[in-house]
């Protein structure tokens, strides 16, 4: 069977092609802003300030290499933070940290949606690395319900990842961090 390329079916992916690339430009550029703004704590210290506030005392953080890889691990109730957000005063650092905190206290609290949410990540953890593979197998075997199925999953993983401003999001918690004591 000859390898054969239709352009339509760029037409059916592009979109979830471009917002995807377009998410992962904004939480970049976002990033780099607000790393040139300072804060008043490190990304460790801010994630231990609120673990401590909410009484998640038995959660560890620890610094992985990479850069934007920051996650919370549920099994191991632990707070794991890039080598740039980890040990930086800036507010992208404190903005992640706060973030990936506001995980591990969605699962000391056994947030209901913290479960749907734990079963997200790991088919998106899958579905990243899988989904290449048969979207390219699709599209060469010209096997248009798994093209079509491939598409339908990036479009969705696509479409469910929203990208925040790290200002807006960690605004809310600047001013209750400049009357308390650095750490």
């Amino acid at each position: 069977m000859p390898i054969f390329f239709d352009p339509m079916y760029m037409l059916a992916v592009a979109p979830a092609m471009l917002l995807a690339m377009w998410a992962q430009w904004r939480v970049q550029s976002s990033f780099a802003a607000a790393s040139h703004e300072p804060a008043p704590l490190t990304g460790a210290a801010a994630a231990r300030h609120i673990l401590d506030s909410a009484g998640a005392t038995d959660v560890e953080i620890e610094a992985i290499p990479g850069k934007l890889n920051d996650h919370y691990d549920p099994q191991a109730k632990v707070l794991r933070l890039s080598e740039a957000v980890y040990g930086s005063r800036s507010l992208a650092a404190v903005g992640i940290a706060a973030h990936e905190a506001g995980h591990a206290l969605q699962d000391a609290q056994s947030f209901s949606l913290m479960t749907i949410r734990n079963a997200a990540v790991n088919v998106a953890n899958i579905g990243s690395g899988f989904g290449i593979t048969m979207f390219v197998l699709g599209l060469m075997m010209q096997l248009m319900s798994l093209f079509m199925l491939t598409v339908k999953a990036i479009r969705t993983v696509s479409l469910s990842n929203r990208t925040r401003s790290l200002k807006q999001e960690t605004s809310r918690f600047l001013p209750n961090w400049q009357k308390t004591k650095a750490c």
